[in-house]
C-alpha cells in the first residue's frame, strides 16, 4: 500500500492499567440494564488491555495490526450492476443505494479506466432520479425506507462520477438540516434520535453540497466528542449505548470534517479533538480477530462491515493533517482515508479528474421534482 509522506509525531504509548481502571463507569448506586451491559463490556475490554500490557513486556512492537490476515479475509468483489442502473448486493439482486455506494467506492479504489467504465453513469443517474423524493430526500431502494443514508449514498456516488446536478439535489440540504437534533447530532429522518452513522452521513452530504456552514457546528462537535467512551477508548453510536468498533469511523471521521468547517470560521485545530491513542488501543487491542477480520467488541463475531469501518477509523486516528500518530510499531501505519468518501484521497482525485472530463448526463425527471 502506497503511503503519503507525512511528518512522524511522537510515538504513542499504551495507557497504564491504573489509568484505565480509573475510567470505569460508576452507576452511582442506580443499577439498570444498560449499566450492567456497560460494566460487562468494560470488563471484557479491560481484560484484553490488561493481557496486552503483559504481552508488550515480551514483545515491545505490540500492539500489531494483523495486515496480511485482514487482507485474506477481505479480498472479494463481484460485479453486481443492475440493468436498470445502480448496483445490488449480489448478482441478480435489486439495486440498492448502500450497495451502489460500496460498488462505486470499490471501483474507484481499483483506479483503472476499465474499472471506471464499468459504471453506467446514465443509468446510474436514472436510478437516483427514481429514488429521489419531492422534499429532496432519497429512498434506499425502490419503495424502500427514506433516511439520511440514502441522501449521503446518492450524493457520494453522484459527486464521484460527475452526474450530480442542481435539479437532482434541489431541497436536499434543507431536508438534511431538518435532521439535526437538539443533542447536536443528526438523526435518520426529522424527529428521530441522533446517531453516529446518520451524523456522518448528514455532515458529509452537507459538505458535498458545500452547505456545511448551515449546521449547528458547536452542538455537533459537543455531541460527537461525548460519544468517545472513557474506559474503552472507542466510540458509541448513540447516547447511553455500548462501544462499537464501526463507530471508530462513523464518529471518528466526523472530526476532520468538523476541523475543515472550523477552519472556514477562522479556528485553527492543532491536534485531534478526541483521544486518538485510546481509540487505537481499543481497535488494536480489542477488535482484531487473530485469524483476520475485525469486530464490534470483545465477544462478538468478526465480519466484513466491522473490518472495513474499524480499519477506516484506525486510519483516521493515525492521521492528523500532515502528522502521523501511530500506536505500536510503525508497520501498523495505514494510508490516509478521505473523510467524506472513505477512499484514499489520491484515488478520489484520480477518479474525479477522469469523470469530470465526461459530459454530465441529463435525466431530469419532472415527476420527481
Amino acid at each position: 500500500m502506497v503511503k503519503a509522506r507525512r511528518r512522524m509525531g511522537e510515538p504513542l504509548r499504551l495507557r497504564s492499567i491504573e489509568e484505565i481502571k480509573k475510567r470505569r463507569y460508576r452507576d452511582e448506586g442506580v443499577v439498570t440494564v444498560t449499566s450492567l451491559e456497560q460494566a460487562e463490556v468494560e470488563e471484557a475490554v479491560y481484560k484484553k488491555l490488561y493481557d496486552l500490557s503483559l504481552r508488550i513486556k515480551v514483545n515491545p512492537v505490540l500492539p500489531e495490526l494483523l495486515q496480511e490476515s485482514h487482507k485474506c479475509y477481505l479480498l472479494d468483489f463481484t460485479k453486481c450492476q443492475s440493468p436498470t442502473g445502480g448496483f445490488g448486493g449480489g448478482p441478480g439482486h435489486l439495486p440498492h443505494l448502500a450497495a451502489t455506494y460500496a460498488a462505486v467506492n470499490a471501483l474507484v479504489t481499483l483506479g483503472t479506466e476499465e474499472a471506471y467504465n464499468i459504471i453506467d453513469r446514465e443509468k446510474l443517474q436514472q436510478f437516483l432520479w427514481g429514488l429521489r423524493q419531492p422534499d429532496g430526500s432519497f429512498c434506499m431502494h425502490c419503495d424502500g425506507e427514506i433516511d439520511i443514508r440514502g441522501v449521503y449514498c446518492a450524493l457520494a456516488v453522484a459527486s464521484l462520477t460527475n452526474i450530480l446536478t442542481e435539479e437532482l439535489c434541489r431541497g436536499t440540504f434543507e431536508w438534511i438540516i431538518s435532521c439535526q437534533t437538539y443533542e447536536g447530532g443528526f438523526s435518520g429522518c426529522p424527529g428521530m434520535e441522533a446517531h453516529g452513522g446518520y451524523a456522518f452521513c448528514g455532515l458529509s452530504a452537507l459538505i458535498i453540497l458545500r452547505k456545511g456552514h448551515l449546521c449547528d457546528l458547536q452542538a455537533l462537535l459537543r455531541w460527537t466528542v461525548n460519544r468517545q467512551m472513557k474506559l474503552e477508548g472507542g466510540f458509541q453510536g448513540r447516547t447511553n449505548k455500548l462501544v462499537d468498533g464501526c463507530y471508530s469511523f462513523w464518529q471518528g471521521a466526523a472530526f476532520p470534517l468538523i476541523y475543515s468547517l472550523m477552519a472556514e470560521e477562522g479556528y485553527e485545530v492543532k491536534q485531534h479533538l478526541f483521544d486518538a491513542r485510546a481509540l487505537q488501543e481499543y481497535i488494536l487491542g480489542c477488535c482484531q480477530h487473530p485469524q483476520g477480520g475485525l469486530l464490534d467488541k470483545p465477544g462478538k463475531h468478526r465480519d466484513i462491515y466491522h473490518s472495513s469501518y474499524t480499519l477506516s477509523g484506525l486510519s483516521v486516528a493515525q492521521h492528523f493533517k500532515n502528522e502521523l500518530q501511530i500506536l505500536g510499531d510503525q508497520d501498523n501505519e495505514l494510508a490516509c482515508t478521505h473523510p467524506v468518501y472513505n477512499i484514499r484521497p489520491d484515488f478520489v482525485r484520480k477518479a474525479m479528474i477522469y469523470f469530470n472530463n465526461l459530459e454530465i448526463p441529463n435525466n431530469g425527471n419532472a415527476t420527481n421534482t
